[in-house]
């Protein structure tokens, strides 16, 4: 999983009020029980995202676990590549060998990181098709020339895309820009087409707190189609580099977040991403920065279409179905069409045309028929994250066998689900005709999960991010592409799994939340700072929870200057 960027995302979605935070009733009361003395965990971890590809690799864990060791912690949180251990070659299990051989004379336990559907590269490496399928319905179609084709209710939606129109710096069309003539700007001296582009400069000056320098348009849209939004980019000096994004916003969710990771310096370059426009008939579309400091960036050419079946997903649960367009008709597949795939199937990137649906001879489908087509589509969203089904069988069989190998060349007792930011679901036919809610089907994923490591590994011990289970989190409805709710998920889950919270903010509601319901707690601490007042704002709410039982360095950026530091921090405090 991206960790280095999704937790830097949920700061900017923040900063937008995009996504706004559940609180329960234990989040009201802002306190975790009376003060306590301070204690010595027994589970002090390191979190390390070296997935063994490189011999180098093993040199960094080699690093980072004398220095663990030598300050006082006992496991380390690895990534490895263990979701595909099944189709390893011998160099990686060379690696991993050295890597348990290093741990076991440091006395450093390994508990491996395994299993992620938020970030589902591993399960899509085996099959794209197995990537969450977002539904388009009776999108219109054409039938000509042996083919049909999409021919879409309205054309490009963006009104002066290309930045053309102006007075004062406000640009025709937009709802809105940050500061007129101080951030954004119209410029007609540097564009990639026609005669002008927007500016964006000077938005850690003017905008010191969020740095922003964005504009915005309202658009609308079809109900449960395929969109695709793009935009010509050019920067020069831009600090932080990457923190140009665009958003399409619908009610109080991102549809489709996206951070193309710009240069800091770059010549034009074109960016696209695919949207699905769920039940909603306006979105508003963001352009811009977020958390800018220094530097510019140039937009040009705004564009957003509806499209064809790009990314296109064929399994069971992503049925194709084609009628005439006044319903009556259901034409059948392999007699009046071939079969409808995307050769360039390929989530993160959705710049291709998008495959025509083939007439076949001797089918029912005429030249200049009006058809009704509808599909499931992938998304990907952030930068390159790709959630993929919990209801398609076929990812457990993936999983089991994971496991097993997990079994027989790891050796691990204890282990860290990564089910953390699942940003869809419960959109295609394999979900829907489960008829549970997406709380109930996390939780009924993550009850498989465990059982498949228990059946593997007899007495394993399991923990699992927080975010998903955790309603002051992301346990809600309205949460990106997700069509449902995970509230409850937290009642369908194993009540011996352990819960890695993470976000700092809520950690007062968060862990006593999972402690008045009985689970046990470990505080994900640290995320990249400069110092160590994350771990000691965890630590004083861990003294005063029940049945916390430990904490980790939690590094995005494989930063550890502050790893001794924080063991000494750890374990250098009053006994229980």
């Amino acid at each position: 999983m991206n960790m280095v960027f999704n937790r830097r995302f949920l700061i900017h979605i923040t900063a937008i009020a995009v996504a706004i935070p559940v609180f329960t009733a234990a989040a009201a009361d802002n306190t975790a029980g009376p003060a306590a003395q301070p204690r010595v965990y027994p589970e002090r971890w390191v979190y390390s995202a070296h997935n063994l590809s490189r011999d180098s690799d093993v040199e960094e864990i080699r690093r980072i676990v004398q220095t663990a060791a030598e300050h006082g912690l006992n496991g380390m949180v690895l990534t490895g590549g263990f979701d595909t251990l099944d189709l390893q070659k011998p160099a990686y299990f060379r690696r991993l060998d050295e890597v348990k051989k290093i741990c076991a004379e440091r006395r450093i336990e390994i508990i491996p990181s395994i299993f992620s559907a938020g970030y589902g590269s591993a399960v899509l490496h085996r099959d794209m098709n197995l990537a969450e399928g977002l539904p388009v319905e009776n999108a219109p179609f054409v039938a000509r020339g042996g083919e049909a084709r999409l021919a879409a209710d309205a054309a490009d939606g963006i009104v002066n895309g290309g930045f053309e129109e102006s007075e004062r710096n406000r640009f025709k069309g937009y709802r809105f820009s940050d500061e007129p003539g101080r951030i954004t700007f119209q410029d007609t001296a540097m564009f990639k087409e026609g005669r002008a582009s927007l500016r964006i400069e000077e938005a850690g000056k003017f905008d010191p707190k969020h740095g922003h320098g964005r504009v915005m348009q309202e658009v609308a849209v079809t109900p449960r189609r395929c969109y695709r939004l793009s935009v010509w980019l050019k920067t020069e000096g831009l600090k932080p580099a990457g923190t140009f994004m665009l958003q399409v916003l619908a009610g109080k969710r991102s549809l489709a977040p996206f951070e193309p990771r710009a240069a800091e310096t770059g010549d034009w370059r074109k960016l696209t991403l695919l949207f699905n426009s769920l039940q909603f008939d306006r979105v508003r579309i963001y352009a811009g920065l977020w958390g800018g400091k220094e530097g510019k960036v140039w937009l040009d050419d705004l564009r957003l279409e509806e499209v064809g079946p790009v990314n296109v997903l064929r399994r069971p649960g992503t049925p194709v179905t084609v009628r005439s367009e006044d319903g009556k008709t259901l034409y059948e597949e392999g007699k009046d069409y071939a079969p409808l795939s995307d050769p360039q199937l390929r989530p993160s990137r959705p710049d291709h045309d998008a495959p025509p649906l083939r007439l076949l001879p001797g089918g029912r489908i005429r030249d200049g028929d009006r058809l009704r087509v509808s599909w499931y589509h992938a998304i990907a969203i952030n930068a390159g994250q790709v959630t993929i089904c919990m209801s398609e069988p076929r990812v457990y069989e993936i999983w089991r066998a994971v496991a097993k190998a997990m079994a027989q060349r790891v050796g691990a007792k204890k282990f860290l689900l990564s089910m953390d930011e699942i940003r869809a679901g419960g959109s295609c036919a394999a979900c829907k005709a489960r008829h549970l809610t997406m709380g109930e089907i996390l939780g009924d994923c993550i009850t498989k999960q465990v059982a498949m490591l228990r059946e593997a590994v007899p007495g394993a011990e399991v923990w699992c991010w927080s975010d998903m289970l955790d309603p002051n989190h992301n346990a809600h409805g309205d949460y990106y592409a997700v069509e449902g709710d995970y509230t409850g998920s937290w009642q369908h889950v194993p009540k011996d799994l352990g819960i890695v919270c993470w976000y700092y903010k809520q950690r007062e509601p968060s862990l006593k939340f999972f402690s008045s319901l009985g689970f046990r707690t470990l505080a994900g601490a640290y995320y990249d700072a400069d110092t160590l007042e994350n771990p000691r704002g965890w630590l004083e709410v861990l003294d005063r929870t029940p049945n916390a039982q430990g904490i980790m360095f939690t590094t995005w950026r494989n930063k550890y200057e502050l790893l001794a530091p924080f063991g000494d921090l750890v374990t250098k405090r009053s006994k229980p």
